[in-house]
């Protein structure tokens, strides 16, 4: 009996399933004990907060005055004060304050304290920017990598040497690099030349988003590439034979048929251009990576933040990676 056939065996894969609980029965005690063991209080109620918060507002009384009068306003109170300054009205919620007409007030009194509207949390502005700069950049590594990809297999030497001198260049330096020569170099520059013009700054995430994409389109040229040449040359001499331009040729005959080739890889490398979106913190970037070492920095809740922020990256790839594999199916069937 082969070994396949013996893990297709009932009682095999039940004692494979009962193994693989387990190993993760194993690796979270092993968490858990290092927890206890560095005596670790763990504050997961804390972590709401950073998805979503109400904002306390306490408003203060800044110098010597009298409640004027209290009037009702809808479903809150208009309190008139008379001060040095004049009158000042303040609009405030039902039982946010404990206040009578002609109370005398003085500077540092609460005049109302209430909770303010709900707004988004540090986590969620992170997992916000993250997935808007790595949507942003896949789009445009994908026209990168398509266009070098067809100059790559091209013959004309201005389109060949320029894909292969673009692909060299960027995989051959860091990424982080690529990163700090964009904000740093190019940024400085062409802020500098647009303000001389009278046009707004580029902000940080613009930059961001051109070293990811070239990076990205780089790898996805290589990629592309293989797909084109895994098609048969005798399509493309049919193709040309048939009146059709080389890029018709591409477009129409080759690409589509190289899709089924290139999914796979492709997937692959916009789960690391997501991945690799955390180093955009160097530039002051407030994406995942960096919020979380921001609530780090004031609230202490390391290993809750880093556990968090491991498992919204884990969500963001584990979708992207069935939403490829969906596309997968659709494409194997037609």
């Amino acid at each position: 009996m082969s070994n396949i056939k013996r893990l297709s065996n009932p009682t095999a894969y039940a004692f494979s399933v009962v193994g693989f609980i387990a190993l993760m029965i194993l690796v979270f005690g092993s968490v858990y004990y290092a927890t206890v063991a560095v005596e670790y209080q763990w504050r997961w109620f804390k972590i709401p907060k950073y998805f979503m918060y109400q904002e306390a507002i306490t408003l203060y009384v800044e110098a010597d005055g009298e409640i004027d009068t209290i009037a009702p306003n809808k479903d809150k109170f208009d309190i008139v004060i008379t001060d040095e300054d004049g009158k000042k009205t303040f609009t405030v919620p039902a039982e946010s304050f404990d206040w009578d007409e002609g109370d005398s007030l003085s500077p540092g009194d609460i005049l109302a304290q209430y909770k303010g509207e709900w707004k988004p949390g540090l986590m969620a502005k992170g997992l916000w920017i993250t997935l808007k700069i790595s949507f942003i950049s896949t789009i445009f590594g994908i026209l990168l990598g398509i266009i070098g990809g067809v100059a790559r297999v091209s013959d004309t030497p201005i389109l060949k040497w320029s894909a292969i001198t673009y692909v060299e260049i960027i995989r051959g330096s860091p990424l982080l690099v690529q990163i700090m020569i964009f904000y740093f170099v190019l940024g400085t520059t062409m802020n500098k030349i647009l303000m001389m013009n009278g046009i707004p700054k580029l902000p940080p995430e613009w930059y961001g988003i051109m070293a990811l994409s070239i990076f990205t389109g780089a790898y996805v040229v290589e990629i592309v590439r293989a797909g084109i040449e895994a098609i048969h040359p005798g399509q493309v001499e049919a193709a040309r034979s048939a009146g059709m331009g080389y890029f018709q040729c591409m477009f129409y005959i080759i690409l589509p048929q190289a899709l089924k080739t290139i999914l796979p890889p492709l997937a692959g490398q916009f789960i690391n251009l997501i991945k690799d979106s955390s180093l955009l913190g160097m530039i002051s970037i407030r994406e995942l990576t960096k919020a979380t070492r921001e609530g780090i920095t004031t609230s202490l809740q390391t290993f809750e933040l880093w556990i968090l922020c491991a498992v919204l990256y884990l969500l963001m790839t584990f979708t992207l990676s069935m939403f490829v594999q969906y596309l997968e199916r659709r494409t194997a069937q037609k």
